[in-house]
């Protein structure tokens, strides 16, 4: 089976869904066409559509004379294959995360070849016994994310817990929190009302969006929410060094996680070993792809370290990391972008179509492949260009 040719689409609700409403902005989703009529998906989030547009395409295009014509062996040869063209390149960014969707989409044909879903064919499920509680069953846990329409003060915390209050109606079972462009002291009761609302049993996060630039304000945060049992403290400081959530994990303990928008393996290592980061929150396109997301899980394992990956996008992007977490020993959670609170009907269509939480997790997928099915009314009615 080999590769025959590469389509771009874009999709999104348009300009009057506003993002902090969850709505989707222009997003390009990627298929790649097999000479045999398989045919593999992805999404490129964060990436401005017209880049993937130019960059995948016919045997002209950046990606298109990369891989068209290539036979189907195996995920990570054509992966290989892609990153040694890159040598002379910058091995990061926009080329990367296209590459990282590309990926995706082949893994996703690479399963329909075999018939298998992609979790088994990463290694199958491999939570060993001894570090799974008895009686518990192989699952994907989400946690769910509350962004707010409104940022600061008594608007923020009233959406935030009531959003939290009406998924843990629903049997979600994990939530975090986002008091972004807010006071110190806003962060702690937001994180404080949350936990009153949603009681001491479900898990909660706090992402804080890269808020702070110095140690001793996120250091009086952190000892503040010390007693409300927090999962993980998200993005204190902008990524750029690691240095300061090194300073800031030596001396607080609730983990700290980032690695939203981490690009290859070698930045999570940076941010694991020189950031004293112990989670780390790929996404499976950004990262460089399912393969380099496995590489990822390897790397953490060894270190302590957990794997929990983001999606502030939609349940295409999803799939994967559900794929990702099924296989992975170290990875507790994964995001999730809950529709049932936002005013996306994008976003709502896409879960809708998307694998079922029942119970407040993912049951493992069976069908082959990545086996998210996008419906072609979706694309119609969504379809930017």
């Amino acid at each position: 089976m080999k590769i025959s040719h590469l389509e771009v689409f874009v999709i999104g609700d348009g300009p009057e869904i506003d993002p902090d409403k969850g709505g989707v902005e222009p997003l390009a989703c990627i298929r790649i066409h097999s000479d045999q009529g398989v045919v593999g998906l992805s999404e490129v989030f964060r990436v401005p559509p017209g880049v993937v547009q130019a960059t995948v395409g016919n045997r002209q295009t950046h990606f298109g004379r990369l891989l068209i014509g290539q036979e189907i062996t195996h995920p990570e040869r054509l992966w290989q294959h892609m990153w040694d063209a890159f040598m002379h390149t910058n091995r990061r960014g926009w080329e990367i995360m296209i590459l990282g969707a590309l990926d995706v989409a082949i893994w996703d044909i690479y399963g329909q070849m075999l018939n298998e879903p992609v979790w088994k064919l990463l290694g199958g499920a491999q939570r060993g016994p001894f570090q799974s509680t008895v009686g518990s069953t192989v699952e994907v846990v989400p946690y769910c994310t509350l962004v707010s329409d409104v940022w600061g003060g008594e608007p923020m915390f009233s959406q935030q817990v009531s959003r939290a209050e009406t998924l843990a109606s629903l049997g979600y079972r994990a939530f975090k929190v986002e008091p972004m462009m807010s006071t110190p002291e806003d962060v702690v009761e937001m994180a404080r009302r949350c936990r009153r609302a949603i009681g001491d049993k479900l898990t909660l996060m706090v992402d804080v969006g890269y808020l702070f630039n110095d140690v001793p304000t996120a250091l009086r945060v952190c000892r503040q929410l010390e007693d409300q049992n927090i999962y993980f403290f998200e993005t204190p400081f902008p990524v750029d060094t690691p240095e300061p959530y090194a300073k800031l994990a030596a001396k607080t303990s609730i983990p700290l996680a980032m690695g939203e928008h981490g690009v290859t393996r070698w930045e999570f290592i940076d941010m694991m070993d020189r950031g004293g980061v112990t989670v780390v929150q790929p996404y499976m396109t950004t990262c460089g792809g399912l393969t380099e997301a496995k590489r990822i899980v390897e790397l953490a394992a060894p270190r302590g370290v957990l794997v929990c990956p983001g999606n502030w996008s939609t349940q295409i992007l999803g799939a994967a990391s559900v794929h990702l977490a099924a296989w992975s020993p170290i990875t507790p959670f994964i995001e999730f972008a809950p529709a049932e609170v936002f005013e996306s009907p994008l976003r709502r269509e896409l879960q809708n179509a998307g694998f079922p939480v029942r119970n407040g997790a993912f049951a493992l997928p069976e069908r082959p492949g990545i086996g998210y099915q996008l419906p072609a009314e979706i694309v119609q009615a969504f379809r930017i260009r």
